[in-house]
């Protein structure tokens, strides 16, 4: 019985899909749809041809604008307003006026000397080579990394620094530096071990290392390394500045060119820590030692003259 309702039912459903077939429904449906795809696609390409257009226009009128800008700046050109040279000698003066210390004093220093051996990690900044062969740092950059220099070192106390050299030229340069500070020094010997080895009387703990020639001060580099520790790390050109933290460039085997450096991080560290020290001026970090006995002993002679002593 319900079997044959079930058939019934089936042939109800196709005479109404037949009837609807005859009468043209689902043709006008199709055609409706087709209509309503054809503008919608219309309207969409309107769409976008406005936004090319106000694109277009966007784009012509910055055009317009940066030629009107070219055109200025060519007529002040030719006034004589403006010249590629001038432009040049402004960069320059700005970067020298900027600098630590003039940049006259960096030249009489031979700071921006290197050697005739430039590593690879050091080509990049080098300038050029004199006919000599010795390789020329450039100065900008030398100013760029002592600035770098006092700012990483500025982050460390006093007695959590330590600075080895035992390159007799940078000697006194470094007792001053010490001195101005309040940073322990080692010159001449770096006991090795002092760093490592617990047993030692004489251990102590640090958390920075001023390098000031990795190859002479190898065994501090390496104590440093060793208990993990970080460093800040003067290199010339034949240096390799693996190792290091933080470098300064410049010549590390000249008595005036350590000097330079040495005074550049004392007044910068003491600025930065609120540290109030007496910093001689730069002449006297790096006035050679006979050259000093001569301006002390005529100082001392001219008194005697004046006094009658």
């Amino acid at each position: 019985m319900s079997r044959k309702k079930k058939t019934e039912s089936e042939e109800t459903k196709e005479e109404v899909i037949e009837d609807i077939e005859e009468s043209g429904v689902p043709e006008k449906i199709a055609k409706a749809e087709e209509k309503i795809d054809e503008e919608m696609e219309e309207e969409f390409e309107k769409k976008a041809e406005a936004e090319s257009t106000t694109n277009e226009s966007e784009l012509e009128e910055k055009k317009k604008k940066l030629l009107e800008k070219v055109k200025k700046l060519k007529e002040k050109i030719s006034e004589g307003e403006v010249s590629t040279e001038d432009l040049k000698e402004k960069v320059r003066v700005k970067k020298r006026t900027d600098m630590l210390i003039p940049l006259e004093d960096y030249v009489k220093s031979g700071i921006y000397l290197g050697t005739r051996v430039v590593t690879p990690t050091m080509k990049q900044f080098v300038y050029r080579r004199r006919a000599d062969g010795l390789a020329i740092f450039n100065t900008d950059i030398i100013d760029e990394k002592l600035k770098e220099g006092v700012e990483y070192l500025s982050g460390f106390a006093p007695e959590d620094v330590i600075l080895v050299c035992k390159r007799q030229a940078g000697w006194k340069a470094a007792k001053m530096f010490s001195y101005a500070t309040g940073i322990k020094v080692f010159t001449k010997k770096y006991p090795a071990g002092i760093l490592t080895n617990t047993k030692l009387p004489d251990f102590f703990e640090s958390e920075l290392t001023i390098v000031t020639d990795s190859w002479l001060d190898k065994n501090a580099l390496n104590d440093t390394k060793n208990v993990k520790k970080k460093v800040l790390m003067i290199c010339d050109t034949n240096n390799f500045s693996q190792g290091a933290d933080k470098i300064i460039i410049g010549n590390n085997k000249s008595a005036k060119s350590l000097g330079v450096i040495f005074y550049l991080l004392a007044r910068g560290y003491c600025k930065a820590r609120g540290i109030e020290a007496d910093i001689p001026d730069l002449e006297f970090w790096t006035i050679e030692e006979e050259e000093k006995e001569r301006v002390v002993k005529k100082v001392l002679e001219q008194v005697s003259a004046e006094f009658g002593v």
